[in-house]
């Protein structure tokens, strides 16, 4: 465990000197800064190893381009390396939706470019196993996970094998990695070779394609079509990801077995969700919510400033939306924390020397998700619907806000917050009857609750799109809800003589979306007096369900084709459509198709 001298976790050779290690016992390489706060996913990961007793110390985003003094000054570990791109995929970190590198890193003090490599979790990896051959490397994050198996890459695009495979890896830990971690270090300190960890749940492992599978009698197994048969027929890869997408999202999944060259990638099936109890605790360990001290005399970190006094309430999304990684990350079942974990928190955060009182999000994947379950879960164990409010709200699920409306007035009374704001996006369909037949007083509530007491000057909202066809693709409910939403909006704030604006957010390029749809969504936001700022264009980001339609140029589930801009010039089009008013076209008149 860490000195009470030195409350960081160590990113040097003199730091872990200061602690009187000669070694540490794993050693997690990341492509972000060092920011111990629960917001990071490498903060986390080395508190819950710490937190098992072992040695953890950081390097952050290693230099990969000197003579490797970064993967050196630390030595070996005495159990493992731990590599992760970062809290970002590293391509989505680098590149606009129009393949254009960006200028800028939030994860990085002062936000400059440059201080990773494309795909870090393949060039640390690769490097660790030249100078360190014999020690084990696990990758993992969003990075890994969202590429654990064959999957499409925009920035090169192709078909790509498991990153297991690409970075010569020991061992992938998908989704949110504290329970197999556990597992890992818990087997290794009881003498357990790492060779023999072939069956813990929520890793990805390869073996010699001759090799027979581990036994687990309770797993069943799924047998995919090879990556080479993937990268020869569309329709192959079109089957794994259905197979993929659906065993993803069931609480107790099947072991996917999916043969590349002389291997076969095995995806173990994740552990059960956490009870609320196991979430609470990962917030509990020691986080400074700071920066480490070695960025003191430098630019502040972005990213680090814009959440460092938010709160995550819950993890996870029932949502499934077509183009998001959330569900096959984090999973479908939301994961509460309980509502003691959460004030504990905020006396952390209050406590902190320059808090003013001011909470920036009180929220989660999707903000007002929180305490919403299976009534029944034994019917939860046997589904695999990706979405749990889409085509419809599911009968089984249980929407009531009641709980997070009590928990944001428990922060509405503490003396010392003064205001709790929800940054996070809402998902508001929830709240209205038309889409969710179980909406009804508290509903009504917590809108009104929300909208008075947690909006910074801006609510944001995603309806994505405005044409029925094309949200039915994003697996979104109608924009009819969203009209009524901001007539509610705009009602409320009148009344209570706010100036606060609604802010919704929209995607262009996406798969099924043409340039005459775009018009169409321009002509009917244009009279609500929305500012069309928050526009992103559609970027095919691995193993999600919109990016395989835009690979595909077909839905996998249903054959049926599904128009496709690739072309870079006709995504730039659609997107300024909302930019090019004065112009001549755009929010006044009709683009002619190219």
């Amino acid at each position: 465990m860490l000195s009470e001298k030195y409350k960081w976790l160590p990113t040097g050779a003199d730091e872990m000197k200061a602690l009187g290690w000669d070694q540490a016992d794993v050693i997690i390489f990341t492509g972000d800064a060092y920011v111990d706060h629960p917001s990071f996913g490498a903060a986390i990961i080395a508190r819950v190893i710490e937190a098992e007793g072992m040695r953890v110390a950081i390097v952050p985003q290693p230099n990969w381009k000197d003579d490797l003094r970064d993967f050196k000054k630390l030595g070996p570990p005495v159990y493992l390396f731990g590599v992760t791109a970062g809290n970002m995929d590293s391509m989505v970190n680098h590149y606009t939706a129009f393949r254009r590198l960006r200028s800028d890193d939030a994860y990085t003090p002062g936000g400059k470019a440059g201080f990773r490599p494309d795909y870090p979790t393949i060039v640390y990896t690769s490097i660790l196993k030249k100078l360190y051959p014999d020690v084990p490397v696990i990758i993992g994050g969003i990075e890994a996970s969202m590429r654990r198996l064959t999957h499409y890459d925009y920035w090169k695009d192709s078909i790509e094998p498991s990153i297991l495979i690409s970075s010569g890896a020991d061992m992938l830990v998908y989704g949110m990695g504290e329970q197999p971690i556990i597992e890992i270090v818990r087997l290794l300190q009881k003498g357990v070779p790492f060779s023999s960890l072939k069956t813990v749940p929520q890793t990805v492992i390869k073996l010699p394609a001759d090799e027979p599978l581990p036994a687990r009698k309770d797993w069943k197994d799924r047998f995919l079509n090879s990556y080479e048969k993937c990268v020869a027929d569309k329709n192959a890869f079109a089957d794994n990801f259905t197979v993929f997408e659906r065993e993803s999202n069931k609480v107790k999944a099947a072991r996917l077995i999916e043969p590349c060259g002389k291997y076969n990638v095995i995806v173990n099936p994740p552990f059960p969700p956490f009870n609320e109890t196991e979430a609470s605790r990962i917030y509990s360990l020691p986080f400074t919510y700071q920066p480490h001290p070695r960025y003191r005399k430098k630019e502040p970190i972005p990213a680090y400033e814009m959440i460092k006094f938010s709160v995550n309430i819950h993890r996870g999304c029932f949502g499934g939306c077509s183009f998001c990684t959330i569900s096959a990350h984090q999973g479908k079942f939301v994961i509460n924390r309980t509502e003691e974990s959460i004030m504990q928190e905020i006396d952390r955060i209050s406590a902190l020397p320059s808090f003013r009182g001011y909470l920036s999000d009180l929220g989660g994947p999707s903000a007002n998700m929180y305490g919403m379950k299976g009534k029944n879960e034994e019917l939860c164990r046997k589904c695999s619907r990706p979405s749990c409010i889409w085509p419809s709200v599911c009968d089984n699920l249980n929407t009531s806000h009641e709980r997070l409306l009590k928990l944001y007035r428990m922060v509405n009374s503490r003396k010392d917050i003064k205001k709790a704001f929800v940054g996070s996006g809402v998902r508001y369909d929830l709240l209205f009857k038309e889409w969710n037949p179980q909406a009804g007083k508290a509903e009504k509530e917590y809108l009104k609750e929300l909208i008075i007491n947690h909006v910074s000057g801006r609510l944001k909202v995603a309806p994505e799109h405005t044409e029925d066809h094309i949200v039915g693709l994003m697996r979104k409910s109608p924009f009819s809800l969203f009209i009524k939403l901001k007539k509610i909006f705009d009602e409320t704030v009148k009344e209570n003589g706010l100036n606060y604006e609604l802010v919704p957010y929209f995607i262009s390029s996406h798969p099924g979306c043409t340039i005459d749809d775009m018009q169409r969504l321009v002509n009917k936001i244009e009279p609500l007096g929305l500012r069309p700022e928050q526009v992103q264009d559609f970027t095919p980001t691995p193993m999600t369900l919109s990016t395989m339609m835009y690979y595909l140029g077909k839905d996998p589930y249903t054959g049926r084709k599904i128009f496709v801009e690739r072309d870079i010039e006709g995504k730039r089009r659609q997107k300024n459509m909302f930019f090019t008013k004065h112009k001549g076209h755009g929010l006044n008149r009709k683009f002619k198709k190219k």
